[in-house]
């Protein structure tokens, strides 16, 4: 057998795997998955449109509902998403308040 991989043992699955294997096993957990208020996948890049007017805290403003946000960025968390605006910096939104445009 001239298989030179190593193999690493596995504490989820209590098995001995190919390090490869394990890699890409962890590296498809870490991918966090967002989805918009009606369930569609959103990505680095998309534009969202606000399904609800939102007091934006410790900015003083309101963003009404069919506000489009451009070029979202997902984060760790897979209920936040950054956001840019133009009257606001630093904006973060939850996921559940926009939709895919």
């Amino acid at each position: 057998m001239s298989n030179d991989e190593d193999y690493v043992y596995d504490e989820e699955s209590g098995e001995w795997l190919p390090a490869s294997e394990l890699a890409a096993r962890r590296a498809a957990a870490a991918e966090v998955e967002v989805r918009d208020a009606v369930g569609n996948r959103l990505a680095d890049g998309d534009s969202v449109v606000l399904v609800k007017d939102l007091e934006v805290k410790g900015a003083g403003k309101t963003l009404k509902v069919g506000t489009v946000i451009k070029s979202i960025r997902l984060t760790a968390d897979p209920q936040e998403i950054d956001c840019r605006h133009e009257s606001i910096k630093g904006l973060v939104l939850r996921a559940e308040f926009v939709r895919k445009r």
